[in-house]
């Protein structure tokens, strides 16, 4: 295959990844949204406290761990903390930090969610692929977010990626 041929197979895929994603997370969110639940960032905020060691993380490990913009994410913890699904605490080690916490409230929302974003993911993704190629693209995604996690930025580019392009990226993250 050409280099100019490979290219255009990388942009291509890479113009269906974002296409895909944006339309796979508008149709999980109406899902959602009709089973009367919250959107999808509480899940996943909701989900990366629950699988943390000792249901917690600060702030920017939480960032992490979850699509969201930093000053999304900090509204958004607000909202769960006045929901009372997730709580601050203090950091022993350090005075200035805190930690969000996941509640008993939060972890049994997460679980009220699963079986519906369970169900729209399986709809909406998995009944269109093989299991073959769920591995195919779940160890292409992983690589490629492994690589950019620990790639150096390039000059010019911020610190944060956009959220646009973090949640692109994240579909190849942990789950």
């Amino acid at each position: 295959m050409g280099k100019e041929r490979e290219t255009d197979a990388k942009a291509h895929a890479w113009a269906v990844l974002l296409t895909a994603h944006a339309r796979l997370v508008e149709r999980i969110e109406a899902a959602l949204a009709a089973a009367q639940l919250p959107p999808l960032g509480w899940y996943d905020v909701l989900w990366a406290l629950e699988s943390a060691q000792g249901r917690q993380l600060r702030m920017h490990e939480l960032a992490e761990h979850v699509v969201l913009s930093r000053s999304n994410l900090t509204r958004l913890a607000d909202r769960l903390q006045d929901a009372g699904l997730i709580e601050r605490a203090a950091a022993s080690e350090d005075r200035r930090g805190a930690y969000c916490v996941i509640t008993a409230a939060g972890r049994a929302l997460r679980k009220r969610m699963w079986p519906a974003y369970e169900a729209a993911v399986e709809r909406y993704f998995g009944a269109h692929i093989s299991d073959r190629e769920a591995a195919q693209i779940g160890d292409a995604l992983g690589r490629i977010a492994r690589a950019v996690r620990t790639m150096p930025q390039a000059s010019g580019e911020s610190a944060r990626a956009t959220p646009r392009a973090r949640k692109a990226a994240a579909g190849a993250a942990s789950r």
